[in-house]
C-alpha cells in the first residue's frame, strides 16, 4: 500500500468517524433533529466515494465505531461506582463495546460493496445495514441500544409508526429515505426530507387506532432516589427504605389511597427469602393498597432479580424472576474463566451472577395483568412480544443509578416508550433514581419525576390501544423483506459476473 493509499483510507475513516459522532448526537438527551438524516447521507457519501470491499468495511467500523463511543459514553458510569476497584475498566469497556458494535456496521458496508453494482450499492447497504442491526438485536443475546428508532426525529415520528413497522422497521424506512440521496441527481432532494418526515408524521396523527380500551384505577409511583454508590451502605440502605415507606403512606390529594403502588429493582435492601421480618411495616404504609417491589431472592443457592406482588395483608401474590440478564452485570459468561482473573459481574452477587428466570409471564394486580420488564429487558422489543398472552398494561421496575446522570437514562427512557407504542399498552416506570414515568398506549409521556429527585407519582392508569400490527408480527415482515433484498442483491451480482465471463 503506498503512502497517498494509506493516507486517504486514514481520511476516509477519520470522515466516518466524525460522521458517526455527528449521527450520536440525535440521541437523548441532546435528541438533534439534524443528527439523524445528516450523519445517514454523509456516510453515503462516503460509501459512494469507496473504491474496494475492504475500504467500505473500515467505512462502515469507523462510522460505527464513532457513532456507538459517543452514543453510549454512559457505559463508563458503572465502573464509576466502585471507582477503585473498577475504574481502570470504564475506557477498556467503551471501547470494546463501541469496537465490537461497529463490526456489524462494517459487515454491512462490506457485504453492500460486494454485492452492489456502483448504481445500487446505496440500495443494497439499505438491506444489508437493516439486517446488521436485526443481527446486532438478536446475537449473543443481543444489545439493541441506540437503534435508529432512538434517534430524535420531526413530530415523534418514530412514536407514530413502530406500532405498524417496529424499530427496526422504522430504521430500514429511514436508511430508504437517506441514503439514495448521495447519488449526485439526486442530491437536491436533500431538502425535502425534512419536509416529507413533517407531511409523513401529520398523516399518520389522523390515522385512527381505535378507541381506548380498560385503564383506570389509581396507581402511585415511588421514586426513592438511592445513588448507586451509597445504595447498599449500612448506614444508608435503610434510610432509603424508609424513604419508600413514608412516600407510600403519604396521603393522595384526594385524601384517598391508591390502587396500587409500584416500587423499583431491588428496591428492597433484604432478600424475599427475609421480607417476614419487614412486611408489618410495609402493611402499615400501604394503607389498603397492592404492592408490586424489586428484590433479589435465593432459590437452590441461585440469586434472581425478581419482581413481586404483595397483598396489602402481606401475603407474597406472584413472582417474576428476570429472564433476560445484563452481561458481565448480571452474570459473567464463562465464569471459571473470569475468576482465574479476579474480574466478577458489576451486580453479581455470586461469582456465576443471577440465574436467569425460567419463563416470561404476567403478573395478576389489582388493575389487571401486567408484563413485568426488569431494567435490561426494556431494551428488547422481543422481549416484550414474548408475552404468553397479552397484557393489560406494563410495569417496567429499573435502577437507572448505574447509569450516571449524563445520556444513559434518558435514551432509557425513550426504549421504553418505544415498547409502550409498540404494543399499544401503557407502561408504568418505575426507576431508583430516576426518571420515574407514567406513559400511554401512544408512547407519550403524561407525568415523570426528574433524574436525581425523591418523591411520588400519583396517576391514574391509562387505557390500552387494540393490539397493533407489531404485536402481532414482530420483526418478521422486515427480517424476510431484507433477506428477500439480500437475495435479489445476489441473483444480480451473480448476473453481472455471469455477463462479464461471457464478454
Amino acid at each position: 500500500m503506498s503512502l497517498r493509499s494509506a493516507l486517504m483510507r486514514l481520511g476516509l475513516c477519520g470522515a466516518g468517524f466524525g460522521a458517526g459522532a455527528l449521527m450520536a448526537q440525535g440521541l437523548a438527551p441532546v435528541s438533534a433533529l439534524w443528527a439523524a438524516p445528516l450523519g445517514l447521507v454523509l456516510v453515503a457519501l462516503l460509501f459512494a466515494a469507496v473504491a474496494t470491499a475492504r475500504q467500505a468495511a473500515a467505512l462502515g467500523w469507523a462510522f460505527g465505531l464513532g457513532y456507538f463511543a459517543f452514543g453510549l459514553l454512559w457505559i463508563m458510569e458503572p465502573f464509576q461506582v466502585d471507582a477503585a476497584a473498577y475504574g481502570w475498566m470504564a475506557p477498556f469497556a467503551l471501547a470494546g463495546l463501541a469496537g465490537g458494535l461497529a463490526l456489524f456496521w462494517a459487515a454491512a458496508f462490506w457485504a453492500a460493496a460486494r454485492l452492489g453494482g456502483r448504481e445500487v450499492q446505496a440500495l443494497t447497504l439499505i438491506v444489508t445495514w437493516t439486517l446488521a442491526e436485526l443481527a446486532r438485536a438478536y446475537v449473543l443475546t443481543g444489545f439493541p441500544w441506540a437503534g435508529f428508532a432512538q434517534l430524535a426525529l420531526p413530530g415523534d415520528l418514530a412514536l407514530r409508526l413502530v406500532p405498524y413497522l417496529g424499530a427496526h422497521g422504522v430504521g430500514a424506512l429511514m436508511l430508504a429515505m437517506t441514503l439514495p440521496l448521495a447519488a449526485v441527481r439526486w442530491r437536491p432532494l436533500l431538502l425535502l426530507v425534512p419536509v416529507a418526515a413533517a407531511l409523513f408524521s401529520g398523516a399518520l396523527a389522523v390515522v385512527p387506532r381505535g378507541e381506548v380500551a380498560g385503564g383506570g384505577g389509581t396507581v402511585r409511583i415511588v421514586q426513592p432516589n438511592a445513588p448507586q454508590a451509597e445504595k447498599w451502605l449500612p448506614e444508608k440502605r435503610w434510610v432509603f427504605f424508609q424513604r419508600l415507606l413514608d412516600f407510600t403512606s403519604t396521603p393522595t390529594a384526594e385524601g384517598l389511597r391508591p390502587d396500587l403502588v409500584i416500587w423499583p429493582e431491588t428496591a428492597i435492601p433484604t432478600l424475599q427469602n427475609y421480607i417476614d421480618e419487614l412486611t408489618s411495616v410495609m402493611v402499615s404504609s400501604l394503607r389498603g393498597a397492592e404492592l408490586l417491589y424489586g428484590i433479589q431472592r435465593e432459590e437452590n443457592r441461585r440469586y434472581m432479580n425478581s419482581a413481586v406482588v404483595m397483598s396489602a395483608e402481606g401475603e407474597a401474590l406472584d413472582t417474576y424472576d428476570k429472564v433476560h440478564l445484563v452481561p458481565f452485570g448480571e452474570y459473567m459468561p464463562l465464569p471459571a474463566l473470569w475468576e482465574r482473573v479476579g474480574v466478577f459481574g458489576l451486580a453479581a452477587r455470586a461469582s456465576g451472577g443471577y440465574a436467569p428466570g425460567v419463563d416470561r409471564r404476567l403478573l395478576a394486580t389489582t388493575l389487571g395483568r401486567a408484563l413485568p420488564l426488569i431494567c435490561y429487558e426494556g431494551v428488547f422489543a422481543q422481549d416484550v412480544n414474548a408475552a404468553p398472552e397479552r397484557a393489560d398494561f406494563i410495569v417496567l421496575i429499573t435502577n437507572d443509578g448505574w447509569f450516571g446522570t449524563r445520556s444513559g437514562p434518558y435514551q432509557h427512557l425513550v426504549q421504553a416508550q418505544l415498547r409502550a407504542a409498540e404494543q399499544g399498552l401503557p407502561l408504568l416506570r418505575a426507576a431508583n433514581t430516576g426518571i420515574s414515568a407514567v406513559i400511554d398506549a401512544e408512547g407519550r409521556i403524561l407525568d415523570s419525576l426528574p433524574l436525581g429527585d425523591a418523591g411520588y407519582i400519583d396517576a391514574t392508569l391509562p387505557g390500552a390501544l387494540p393490539p397493533t400490527l407489531y404485536s402481532r408480527t414482530g420483526d418478521w415482515p422486515v427480517f424476510l423483506l431484507a433477506l428477500l433484498g439480500l437475495a435479489l442483491a445476489i441473483a444480480a451480482r451473480l448476473r453481472r459476473n455471469s455477463a462479464r465471463t461471457l464478454a
